[in-house]
């Protein structure tokens, strides 16, 4: 498959933690343009992105086991084609999976909430529960891969907020195949 090498991200901000914390809310009313390459890159990296030499990443870990998987829902990002992306944190990269804009199929999975449509681009937080079950059993497994999604939306909420981004996290939904 085909890699597509992200911007490099930026690592100061314009705000504080405290301000981005401060002024978070959540957004379901989009301006009707396209992100930029470098807005998506600064929010995958945000979600999972490296930190230091030995893969440490952006959202904490159990284990540095990593299960969280981070895909991007592309429907109108310059310079991108429509599709499915899984991020590659490793080598800050998007891997395309699916080809086509599938925001009109993802609203439908999230009950039909109208602004996922709208949005030029959505991110997907999933998980990989067996890099921790391994280690620490099916529950407690389970439970730390659901606390590192938290982080991970988190991270993804805070750096829309430095970039002047609506953001809503989306916990309503059925899956798609």
């Amino acid at each position: 498959m085909a890699s597509i090498k992200l911007p490099e991200p930026r690592k100061k901000g314009k705000i504080s933690v405290e301000e981005a914390l401060n002024t978070r809310r959540s957004i379901r009313k989009y301006l009707d343009q396209p992100l930029s390459l470098q807005e998506v890159g600064q929010l995958l990296w945000a979600a999972q992105g490296i930190t230091n030499k030995k893969g440490r990443r952006t959202a904490p870990s159990a284990g540095a086991l990593y299960p969280i998987e981070v895909y991007l829902v592309a429907g109108s990002v310059r310079n991108l084609q429509d599709g499915i992306y899984r991020y590659i944190p490793q080598w800050h990269s998007l891997e395309l999976h699916i080809e086509g804009d599938w925001r009109e199929k993802l609203c439908a999975a999230a009950l039909n909430q109208e602004y996922i449509k709208d949005a030029p681009a959505s991110i997907l937080i999933s998980a990989v529960f067996d890099r921790t079950r391994r280690k620490y059993g099916r529950s407690r497994g389970a439970r730390y891969a659901g606390m590192e999604a938290g982080n991970v939306s988190q991270n993804i909420c805070l750096q829309a907020v430095v970039l002047n981004l609506g953001t809503v996290f989306v916990g309503a939904f059925f899956l798609i195949r």
